[in-house]
């Protein structure tokens, strides 16, 4: 089981606070720094100093770092073109030398899309452009250097494009899909990406999502291997005092993340993450909500990584 270290700079956090947590992960021994994209605080938080760019940052992080892999859970559809969002992306995976994933999703809060003046469409047609962004991001990608890339679609078109520049990675950093949809979202997991994540779901809702996935890739007669991922929120302590601080300090109650994330002890939280590997995951998603608490990163590579 690889751990990652996932994390949502728009509930407050500077790029300054990010290469901390970053060069933590790294040094501690963990698999990838993850981070959301998101440009508006959820809850009652400050969000100061204010939202940051996830591609500006990984592409920073991508010259701070060395050797772990670094993306996002996830990029929205709805924040950006395909085709300038592929450049960035293949940008970054050049800066970083090959290391970065991309997770890739249709876009869901509406209001931080009211409060930039970015389109929101409905599910439907979110759905539909995420699709045709899917084709065009990974087909640009995969584009043979000197041929010319084109597509017409209904969004999205696009005219002998030189498909430039290339990711470091041959045929483009790893896609990510994420979510709990029964029917459109296995059938793009299952035609686009290298990953299935489900994100904040219950053991019994992971085990459905991980089946509807496992058939798609069965329907579309997919031979390539598919990882399987899960993210939780964790709060792990040594004893009921410290992980009631920790608690407390993202503004949740204990009896509840232990019921839905991964929370308690070193040892609780193994049996946890072990109980996902059981249904197929082959890498968890720490998400860390207090980015001033490098103790937190130390105490689970102390004690939670060399177990599982």
């Amino acid at each position: 089981m690889l751990l990652r270290i996932f994390t949502e700079p728009q509930q407050g956090a500077s790029y300054e606070t990010l290469l901390r947590v970053a060069k933590a992960t790294e040094d501690l021994g963990f698999n990838a720094f993850f981070r959301s994209d998101h440009y508006l605080k959820m809850g009652d938080v400050s969000g100061l100093p204010g939202p940051t760019d996830s591609w500006v940052t990984l592409g920073a992080l991508a010259r701070e770092t060395s050797r772990i892999r670094l993306g996002t859970l996830v990029t929205a559809a709805t924040f950006r073109l395909p085709g300038p969002l592929a450049i960035s992306v293949a940008q970054v995976d050049d800066m970083s030398g090959g290391r970065i994933d991309f997770g890739f999703g249709t876009g869901w809060f509406e209001a931080e899309h009211t409060a930039y003046g970015i389109p929101f469409p409905g599910l439907r047609e979110r759905f539909d452009r995420f699709e045709e962004q899917l084709e065009i991001v990974t087909g640009l990608w995969r584009t043979p250097v000197g041929e010319t890339y084109s597509f017409d679609g209904e969004y999205y078109r696009l005219a002998e494009s030189p498909a430039l520049p290339k990711p470091a990675q041959a045929g483009g950093p790893p896609v990510i899909i994420g979510g709990g949809g029964p029917k459109r979202t296995p059938r793009l997991a299952a035609r686009f990406a290298q990953e299935y994540n489900t994100p904040f779901m219950g053991l019994d809702d992971v085990k459905a999502a991980y089946g509807r996935v496992r058939a798609a890739c069965d329907e579309a007669g997919r031979t390539e291997p598919m990882v399987y991922s899960a993210a939780q929120v964790v709060c792990c302590g040594r004893d009921e005092a410290e992980i009631k601080r920790r608690a407390e300090a993202i503004g949740r109650d204990v009896a509840e993340l232990r019921e839905n994330g991964l929370a308690g002890t070193p040892a609780e939280v193994v049996d946890r993450i072990g109980e996902f590997g059981a249904l197929g995951s082959e890498r968890m998603y720490l998400q860390v909500l207090d980015l001033d608490d490098l103790d937190h990163l130390e105490l689970l590579a102390a004690e939670v990584l060399p177990k599982v």
